[in-house]
């Protein structure tokens, strides 16, 4: 969570859905709620960065309020009383997915995170119309450029955003690096950087944590692009090779073929928190090179030669 330095209340203080909770002082509703269990839809929400309210998919019933609030920016107050999943809110959250898709205009069928998708996951769960999965720009429309990244780490395609500001925000937050910024206004916002140079001429370290934090894969590694949709890959946990601090993260392999497709990192891993650098991310081609020693080796005059 955010906040790590909290009191707890003495008293359940907060009821969602009927169920008396204990919370924590600066504790939102939708941490409080994640943290027991329950589910909120959340598209804009990253634990580790500051909550924006951006995608206003967390909209709950509290009582006394007017109308809708968002769960992630309102802070839990005793005796409030909380409720998810009314008609009037399921019927307010259809609508803001179904608006989503207007601007996102990515095929699910063909996306390296079919299945791994928030976005995808809950089209589903609010039984969106069938075309809004394979929709694409619709006729009369203009097909989004790909910003040119100018590095052969990551990439990011306009098509998918949907404009929930974290990869901007834990650019700033997390890496104290601020190379992302929104251009553009309303419906023609985009990701890009200071002045729209190249990723390489930035700031950025190429670290991907804009990658990490991006839930509808509108950034996206170049690397592991048609290697393997997420739905299909075999996830095993590991600790990083390369320093002491012992990272945590997910090898995602290809069952076919054998090979790592990507890294990633839970958050809520400790130490790390789904934080990964550069290497613990995009480093891991050793594994697969055919320089890899297969047996053991000694030196004699000067050579390398089979120790047996």
């Amino acid at each position: 969570m955010r906040n790590s330095k909290v009191e707890i209340m003495g008293e359940p203080a907060v009821r969602i859905n009927g169920k008396d909770l204990i919370g924590k002082t600066g504790q939102s509703i939708l941490e409080l709620a994640l943290a027991n269990g329950i589910e909120i839809p959340n598209l804009c929400y990253d634990a580790r960065l500051s909550p924006s309210g951006s995608c206003r998919l967390c909209v709950v019933d509290v009582e006394g309020q007017e109308g809708p609030v968002c769960a992630c920016t309102l802070q839990i107050q005793p005796g409030m009383v909380v409720r998810t999943e009314t008609e009037e809110i399921r019927a307010i959250r259809k609508t803001i997915l179904e608006l989503l898709f207007y601007e996102h205009r990515g095929v699910c069928t063909t996306c390296d995170e079919n299945g791994n998708c928030k976005l995808q996951q809950y089209a589903y769960e609010y039984q969106l119309s069938d075309d809004v999965f394979e929709r694409g720009a619709g006729e009369g429309e203009e097909q989004r450029e790909n910003y040119t990244t100018g590095n052969e780490a990551l990439e990011y395609d306009p098509d998918k955003c949907i404009r929930c500001g974290r990869c901007v925000r834990i650019c700033e937050e997390v890496q104290a690096d601020s190379a992302l910024t929104f251009k553009g206004r309303a419906a023609s916002v985009e990701v890009t950087t200071a002045f729209d140079i190249p990723l390489n001429d930035s700031t950025c370290e190429l670290c991907g944590q804009c990658i990490s934090s991006c839930p509808t894969g509108a950034l996206y590694e170049r690397a592991a692009k048609g290697k393997g949709q997420c739905k299909d890959l075999v996830r095993t946990r590991t600790t990083c090779p390369y320093c002491g601090v012992g990272c945590q993260i997910d090898l995602n392999v290809n069952p076919e073929t054998k090979r790592i497709v990507r890294v990633t990192s839970e958050v809520g891993c400790i130490p790390n928190n789904g934080n990964l650098c550069v290497k613990g991310r995009f480093g891991m081609d050793f594994i697969a090179s055919d320089k890899r020693l297969t047996e053991p080796l000694i030196k004699r005059n000067g050579k390398f030669e089979k120790a047996t």
